[in-house]
């Protein structure tokens, strides 16, 4: 199981032939008989939505109306009508090449407009061009036309003042450019604990003595004698100096970054304008990793226009590289959906230039992926029927096959990938377990059958869990653990294309992430109907982040406690303290308020009773919504929900949930997010069921 690309779980394909060149085939196997039933309504709805350009071209179509009847211009009138008849034959070829939506196709929008952001929010997100109400191709491209500027370079380096020093033994000692510029990565680290970890520091230096003159390697021999502070202060004034700057000077570096995302941040992909998601590369540095990653602290290369591969249409104007300097390649792939790559140093992994997610590309693929899910909920009882049956099989490699398609179930855990030798972190998934990741406890704790899971999973997070199993799969695994080494693998006649070639047999586009997918959509529906009750809006979020909180711990997602947890929690703490006390002496003032009535019985006072009454309703409200946000915040401290909220949760389930308990959908996704899931916003109902 490698440690992946720098895409989360969704990773992309790792070149021009890879495989999200089939990832639509399953939705079109069935629509050559459904198209026709749909083809009346497609003609009216068609054009509606055919380009960003149907704004434009409704409005002259409507200028010309108007100019048409203040005059008799009857040939204005058969040159318009001749026009129509051209789209009309254009729009007729159109659908013999491309497969619309309709299987898929939203429900028409109703009035229930609860969750917007207000009137300016909703007439810009109506603007926004719907590439989910459009067709699109079935031959496996996914663009006709893609043009773009390439990508932006981190600045060179620049060498530190004469004045700052490096010491080694004591003593200052000049370094060269290359052997400095490494020294600085380490220096703006020495406050972080990295670099107290032996084998970060040990790559480190390993990797900055490749970049020493052969003097600097014979004088430094020792990282313990180097002494970098001089060098992490001065770093710590720039930094200081940053946050001092005038309103005028960071005005103008948010102009200069405003002009690069104009120029380099935005591509045209089919007629349409599309924001790229990381046009900047990534400047050199020390590798973190997470958990504990063998290759921590080793050197990130410098990305130079020599290592980037560029894809781009033919018929555009391809991105020039920086003067005196050349792309490795220029490419025409229309098969990916990839501006740029090269292939990074440490674990040697492609990295790629990518829209952003707001991009057609990027929300159909996730579009498609949970209607995947949605697929495997129709055919899971089956599934897990026929596993369960096979644990029973005379044949061993079957047998392995199902227990581990169990607990991929089960545990959401991942397939696992096999990898070179030594090439990244000891690493493991549900194939690739082995004899040591495995206890098996036939009692435990008034338990039977336990199994006791302990391994490094993906980016070395550790995976550790006990749960009690059916007694055929604890038996199975007995036989699966006899005569074996520690280091032997336990599903040994498995790898993860054995059962990925299984999967496709039971249903079309079935792998391992589907279940991962399937099984944290559900279980967040499920909690969500659980734990929602007719509460405040506070309330109903807390809820909210339970069930998303189950879905995390379901997948694994943890996360070491923020350094500015105890902090926060105390502030916190203070200000439901100081709240408790206005709280007390709104009560007083109220109880005061009503004697003070109860002598005098005028209206005068009757009015001071009440408006102390809500006095107190609204010091309450805001008092439990504190608790509830210091609730939150002690119950996720170790737990990661983004990744399971932007990667594995159908985001229609928290869209129709919002409209369902009319909360605003701001306080579920930020603005980022909302662009990500704007399909799902436009199309979920309150009754959409995963």
């Amino acid at each position: 199981m490698s440690g992946g690309h720098g895409h989360g779980d969704s990773q992309v394909n790792s070149g021009p032939k890879g495989s999200d060149t089939h990832k639509h085939k399953d939705k079109h196997k069935d629509k050559d008989h459904r198209h026709k039933d749909h083809k009346k309504d497609k003609e009216r709805e068609k054009f509606k939505h055919s380009n960003s350009e149907h704004k434009e071209h409704s409005e002259k179509k409507h200028r010309d109306k108007e100019k048409l009847k203040h005059s008799d211009g009857s040939s204005d009138k058969h040159r318009e009508k001749h026009k129509e008849k051209d789209r009309e034959k254009r729009r007729e070829e159109k659908v013999c090449c491309v497969a619309s939506y309709s299987d898929i196709k939203p429900k028409k929008k109703t009035k229930d407009k609860k969750v917007t952001e207000g009137k300016k929010g909703k007439k810009e997100e109506e603007e926004k061009w719907k590439w989910w109400e459009e067709e699109r191709y079935t031959d496996g491209s996914k663009w006709r036309f893609l043009e773009h500027k390439g990508p932006v370079f981190a600045p060179p380096y620049e060498p530190l003042p004469d004045k700052v020093k490096f010491y080694y033994d004591g003593k200052p000692m000049k370094l060269s450019a290359p052997a400095e510029e490494v020294a600085t990565f380490f220096a703006k680290m020495l406050d972080h604990e990295y670099t107290t970890k032996e084998i970060f520091r040990k790559n480190f230096f390993k990797d900055w003595r490749k970049e020493m003159t052969s003097e600097e390697k014979s004088k430094i021999t020792d990282l313990n004698k180097c002494n970098f502070s001089e060098i992490n202060e001065y770093f710590k004034a720039q930094s200081e100096a940053r946050k001092q700057m005038s309103k005028e000077e960071k005005q103008k570096i948010k102009e200069e970054n405003e002009r690069l995302l104009q120029e380099y941040g935005f591509c045209v992909m089919d007629n349409h304008k599309e924001r790229i998601g990381n046009f900047r590369i990534e400047p050199p540095g020390l590798f973190r990793g997470r958990g504990d990653h063998p290759k921590m602290g080793m050197l990130k290369r410098r990305i130079r226009p020599e290592d980037i591969i560029i894809n781009c249409s033919k018929d555009s104007k391809h991105p020039k590289p920086p003067p005196g300097t050349k792309w490795k390649e220029v490419r025409h792939d229309n098969k990916v959906t990839w501006l740029a790559s090269w292939t990074e140093n440490i674990q040697g992994s492609i990295k790629y230039i990518m829209l952003n997610p707001s991009s057609r590309i990027k929300g159909e693929k996730d579009w498609q992926k949970y209607e995947t899910a949605r697929r495997l909920k129709k055919c899971v009882d089956r599934i897990r029927a026929q596993y369960r049956e096979d644990w029973k099989s005379k044949e061993m490699k079957i047998r392995q096959r199902a227990v581990a398609l169990y607990f991929i179930d089960k545990l959401a855990l991942r397939a696992g990938n096999e990898k070179e030798e030594g090439e990244t972190a000891d690493t493991v998934g549900c194939c690739s377990l082995r004899v040591e990741h495995v206890k098996l406890y036939p009692k435990m704790d008034d338990q039977e059958y336990v199994v006791e899971f302990d391994f490094l999973g993906k980016d070395s997070i550790r995976y550790y869990n006990k749960i009690p199993v059916e007694k055929r799969v604890f038996k199975n695994l007995q036989l699966f653990l006899e005569n074996k080494q520690p280091e032997d693998d336990l599903f040994d006649r498995l790898n993860t294309s054995i059962l990925n070639k299984h999967l496709q047999e039971l249903m079309d586009g079935l792998t391992a992430k589907v279940f991962r997918t399937y099984n944290a959509s559900i279980t967040l529906q499920q909690q969500l109907k659980e734990l929602t009750s007719d509460d405040s809006i506070p309330a109903k979020i807390l809820s909210y982040n339970r069930a998303n909180r189950a879905v995390a711990i379901l997948c694994n997602h943890q996360r070491a406690p923020p350094k500015t947890f105890e902090k926060s929690m105390q502030n916190l703490q203070s200000k439901i303290d100081e709240k408790q006390n206005q709280l007390s002496a709104a009560r007083k003032q109220l109880k005061a308020a009503k004697a003070d009535h109860k002598a005098s019985h005028d209206d005068k006072s009757k009015k001071a009773v009440e408006v102390k009454r809500k006095a107190v309703q609204r010091i309450e409200e805001q008092l439990m919504k504190l608790q509830v946000q210091a609730t939150d915040r002690e119950e996720n401290k170790q737990i990661a929900l983004g990744t399971s909220k932007l990667n594995y949760l159908d985001p229609r389930i928290s869209v129709a949930w919002c409209k369902k308990w009319g909360i605003p959908i701001e306080k579920i996704y930020n603005k980022t997010q909302r662009e990500k899931f704007a399909w799902a916003i436009d199309m979920a109902e309150k009754d959409y069921e995963f």
